[in-house]
């Protein structure tokens, strides 16, 4: 069974940086990429950037493009959101998905990280 454990989260002043962590456990050989996506109040979840396990492609959502960089580190199964220039509208719940492929695709998400950006 996998499980994502993230981190890092927490209240900034707008302007302000924050970098989330997500640990997956279980089998990295078979992981295709990890995500992290945000849900605010009243809102659907959005992705919020993704990183493929092999080669490192990277995809943002247009609102942080410029602010936030995805990074990925293989030998310790850990995903990295850095987030600068934060904005009140990155106010979110953060949460981290991991993808993998056993003969079809399946998604495992975590328990989410509360980011909250207020002067």
């Amino acid at each position: 069974q996998v499980q994502l454990v993230e981190s890092g989260g927490g209240s900034v002043q707008p302007g302000g940086s924050l970098r989330l962590s997500c640990a997956a456990s279980g089998f990295a050989f078979s992981r295709l990429s990890m995500s992290w996506y945000r849900q605010a109040p009243g809102k659907e979840r959005e992705l919020v950037a993704s990183i493929i396990r092999t080669g490192g492609r990277t995809t943002y959502a247009d609102s942080v493009k410029g602010r936030f960089t995805i990074s990925g580190d293989n030998a310790k199964n850990t995903v990295y959101l850095q987030m600068n220039s934060l904005k009140h509208e990155d106010t979110a719940v953060y949460y981290c998905k991991a993808t993998y492929y056993v003969g079809n695709y399946v998604n495992y998400w975590g328990q989410g990280t509360q980011v909250t950006v207020s002067s």
